[in-house]
């Protein structure tokens, strides 16, 4: 759930305004790499910090950068003609313009529209005035400004079952755009899905990439899921301390202890609880909120 804000508004444009572009001295670590030792979970922007701009534009990765926050979680879907975008839902009606822009074209699926419509839709204006204008970004958009920032990503395919063949997309895009050299594999990516075969089809197309299942899979399922993924990703209504612990005593596909990244946490009580739990990461809306809870 999204919580907007008259104050969250008024952050994000103080934010982007004073300090999109300054890099803070000090970024938390690897959600995959995070020491077992380390109390402090690592602080992932959901949708960039999505409680302060609008959701997967790159209002919000500016927005997640200005508050000192190293990762960003997108979603990413295909338009009609094969371009990879940025955006959560399935359908176009809620965070953007499109029912005034192209009334006839209900009900508005992503899949149906081309790049260049995607790219004429407002995706800001909803959140607020300031941000009128703002885009659909494409995935390769996206990742230049992640890189400009020196940010780092938590991608999720969304409805994979609706774009077949899209993991071999990713990744082409990924590697046009310089994300799958060995330091970005390494400290600067994940990948992750609520659909178990697409995690498997990237596992398979790329074994050094860290992937993500979301959801929370029974712990005795827990064994098969560690073939394939290095994280699960459970949201956080749905677990507890012996959960996260079932989670990581296993062992994944690379070697390392499994980790758990819960999602999505933006009251400052139960970042305390789930940093209690002994979560590695937590994906939340209010980045900062989070951070300030847990460290």
């Amino acid at each position: 759930m999204f919580v907007r804000t008259a104050t969250a508004s008024t952050t994000a444009a103080a934010l982007l305004g004073a300090g999109a572009l300054l890099l803070p001295a000090d970024r938390p670590e690897a959600p995959d790499q995070v020491s077992a030792q380390r109390a402090n979970p690592v602080v992932v922007a959901h949708r960039g910090a999505s409680g302060y701009a609008p959701e997967n534009t790159l209002a919000a990765v500016d927005a997640a950068d200005a508050l000192g926050i190293d990762w960003v979680e997108n979603d990413v879907h295909r338009s009609r003609d094969g371009v990879l975008v940025v955006l959560h839902d399935t359908d176009l009606k809620r965070t953007t313009d499109v029912e005034e822009v192209f009334p006839d074209r209900a009900p508005w699926a992503v899949k149906d529209f081309t790049a260049a419509e995607l790219a004429k839709l407002d995706a800001g204006s909803w959140f607020g005035e300031q941000f009128t204008g703002a885009r659909i970004p494409t995935l390769t958009q996206f990742l230049h400004r992640l890189e400009r920032n020196r940010q780092k990503l938590l991608l999720e395919i969304k409805s994979p079952a609706t774009y077949p063949g899209i993991e071999r997309d990713i990744i082409r895009t990924l590697g046009r755009s310089g994300w799958l050299d060995r330091s970005h594999v390494r400290d600067r990516l994940v990948i992750q899905s609520f659909g178990a075969d697409s995690v498997k089809t990237v596992h398979a197309l790329r074994p050094d990439i860290t992937t993500g299942f979301l959801g929370t899979p029974a712990v005795a399922d827990l064994p098969s899921y560690a073939a394939f993924t290095d994280q699960i990703n459970p949201s956080y209504a749905t677990i507890g301390a012996d959960y996260v612990a079932a989670v990581q005593r296993l062992k994944g596909p690379h070697g390392k202890r499994l980790r758990v990244n819960t999602w999505t946490v933006n009251k400052a009580a139960d970042a305390v609880k789930a940093r209690d739990y002994g979560v590695d990461g937590i994906i939340t809306n209010f980045p900062d909120v989070v951070r300030d809870a847990t460290s």
